[in-house]
């Protein structure tokens, strides 16, 4: 009996909702056609009082006139032949808004207007523009429903006076109503219909409704091993094959939940940045290995896991009710440094499903090697600035000096032209070092590598340095044996460029009478070229540092000596190209040692080693 209740109310609900369908539908059809009915109606009027006004001889015979008063019956007359049959009411008015001629017995001439028209429209027609209006007037004991036309008599600059007209449109109305009640007895026979199809039609419905809901109410008490019977392949049929794809979705989706989970755990137990979440009462809820690692703490640790004593090893101010103010009206970001190391932090509220704070999450970066490259960058640019501004300056200084008369002393003009000649080979020296940087770091030099002898590029490295040696008196000691053979797969030049700059740095940095020895040899299937001298040397703390761009030792005596600190930068870049190493031992006031790596190239025979 219950289900039988159940069913009928399911039945004409679906009746109702049908009922309703049908008539809301029927509803909006008929007020959007009787809508469109009616503006079509008026719109005819509207369009043929429009035509019959400016396609008659009416409007253009009266503006001829430059007072329509003084042509007063004139006008009467035109009006009475032409306009007399038609049903609209026609006035013409003039400036002052008085009648001068009409084809109604109701007006007479020189009456007012304004008593027998819309004013508004009048005087909206009299300052240039065609006007309209809509209204009711009485006629004994009815209302009458009219439209009110205004046309200017002349031009914009001299309209002289208005043709008025009024048609009635009751008979449009009366259509319009009859039109009305028609699409009502329509709509509520539709209706009858209707609910006589909506029971036939819910009561297939809800019958198949009814099993479905049977077997559903099992899987509802944990039954999902029981599947519904399909019996169509209509929407109920769909309708209970999706209850059978439950069930296995199901278990499918709890799988898939499960390995999300496992998924996500690992990426952030895994991930660079540290990942701390903190709830509201002060402990940790999660931190993930880099965080750990960051804060130098184990898991033993999160047995207790307060947040405020293990932050505090980093940075007070990172503790949990700080964290809350700072980030009240939003996340909030920021960089410290603590230990030696560089760290960013991000920070915000996290919140539930109600919308209400449960804690904070913070990201932990070390940016010790970014903050460390950027600060390189600064000081490069820095350099660079410097360095060519150096020699720009005295180029300025003494070109200014030799244009205010220096060239009148030729030989003054010529060791400021010398000093000139000087700084520009400096600064072009600078200009190329910095091109061919560039080109090392953007992999856009090309080296044109095949295997070569590394004692024949030795031996003409020393000649080329030779007479800069002998003019300090130094003693350039070859250890290496120049018969033998050290074969590599390198570019020539490039390695060339490496060894002089090396050379020159010895030479440089050797007080008169050194001693610089120069030795080459394979050892562990790698040529080695050392170049070693007694000269000055460099301090141990700046060891570290002398393959950095733009570096000196000592900054003064470096640029005195025309050295643009980029030798060293540009010779380790060479190097790492053809795979080698290159390194720097040295002892203050002892010497130096410098030791180039490469890799021996594959013995192949002799032929074409040069």
């Amino acid at each position: 009996m219950n289900a039988l209740k159940k069913g009928f109310t399911i039945r004409w609900k679906i009746v109702l909702i049908y009922c309703l369908l049908v008539f809301i539908a029927t509803v909006i059809i008929g007020v959007f056609n009787m809508r469109q009915l009616e503006n079509y109606y008026i719109n005819s009027v509207r369009v043929n009082l429009e035509n019959t006004v400016r396609g008659g001889t009416l409007l253009s015979s009266l503006s001829a006139y430059e007072d329509l008063k003084e042509h007063q019956a004139e006008i009467q007359t035109n009006i009475n032949e032409w306009y007399k049959a038609i049903q609209e009411e026609i006035f013409v008015v003039d400036r002052n808004v008085e009648i001068i001629a009409s084809n109604t017995d109701a007006a007479s001439s020189g009456q007012s207007a304004v008593p027998l028209s819309d004013k508004g429209v009048i005087l909206k027609a009299l300052s240039g523009t065609i006007a309209e209006s809509s209204g009711l007037i009485s006629d004994q004991d009815r209302e009458i429903p009219v439209m009110n036309l205004a046309f200017p008599i002349g031009e914009e600059d001299h309209i002289t006076g208005v043709i008025y007209i009024r048609a009635n449109l009751s008979v449009i109305f009366d259509t319009i109503n009859q039109s009305k009640r028609i699409f009502i007895n329509a709509m509520l026979i539709a209706i009858f219909i209707t609910i006589i199809l909506g029971s036939l039609i819910s009561k297939t419905i809800t019958t198949p409704i009814q099993e479905v809901t049977q077997k559903a109410a099992r899987m509802a008490h944990g039954d999902f091993d029981h599947e519904v019977t399909v019996k169509g392949s209509d929407e109920i049929g769909q309708l209970a094959q999706m209850f059978n794809m439950l069930r296995t979705q199901l278990s499918s989706t709890l799988t898939q939940i499960s390995n999300e989970k496992s998924k996500l755990e690992t990426i952030l137990r895994y991930m660079a940045d540290g990942l701390i979440a903190v709830d509201l009462s002060g402990h940790i809820i999660h931190a993930n290995q880099a965080a750990m690692r960051i804060l130098k703490i184990g898991d033993a640790d999160l047995s207790n896991p307060l947040y405020d004593p293990i932050i505090k090893s980093l940075r007070d101010d990172l503790v949990f009710n700080k964290l809350m103010e700072k980030c009240e009206e939003g996340a909030m970001a920021e960089t410290f440094t603590s230990s030696g190391s560089t760290y960013a932090v991000r920070y915000d509220r996290f919140k539930g499903e109600s919308g209400g704070d449960i804690g904070i999450i913070m990201i932990l970066q070390d940016i010790t090697e970014r903050q460390k490259m950027e600060n390189m960058q600064t000081d490069f640019v820095a350099n660079v600035s410097h360095e060519l501004k150096t020699p720009l300056t005295t180029i300025k200084s003494y070109t200014e000096t030799l244009i205010d008369g220096a060239l009148e002393n030729k030989d003054m003009a010529i060791e400021f032209l010398s000093i000139i000649d000087m700084e520009a080979d400096r600064m072009n020296r600078l200009v190329k070092e910095l091109l061919q940087l560039s080109r090392l770091d953007n992999n856009q030099e090309k080296w044109f590598k095949k295997e070569t002898n590394l004692i024949s590029i030795l031996k003409t490295s020393v000649t080329k340095v030779e007479l800069t040696a002998k003019a300090k008196q130094q003693h350039l000691n070859c250890i290496f044996n120049p018969d033998d053979s050290i074969r590599a797969t390198i570019d020539k030049d490039g390695i060339e460029q490496v060894i002089l700059n090396i050379l020159s740095n010895a030479i440089k940095y050797t007080k008169e009478g050194g001693r610089i020895d120069i030795d080459a040899f394979i050892n562990d299937k790698k040529a080695q070229i050392v170049v070693m001298d007694n000269g000055i040397g460099i301090p141990e703390s700046e060891i570290s540092r002398v393959f950095e761009r733009f570096f000196r030792v000592d900054k003064a005596r470096s640029r005195s000596m025309g050295g643009t600190g980029l030798g060293l930068a540009i010779s380790k870049q060479i190097i790492e190209d053809h795979d080698g190493g290159i390194q720097m031992e040295s002892r203050e006031g002892k010497g130096t040692k410098v030791t180039v790596t490469l890799p021996v190239a594959p013995i192949r025979g002799e032929k074409g080693i040069e």
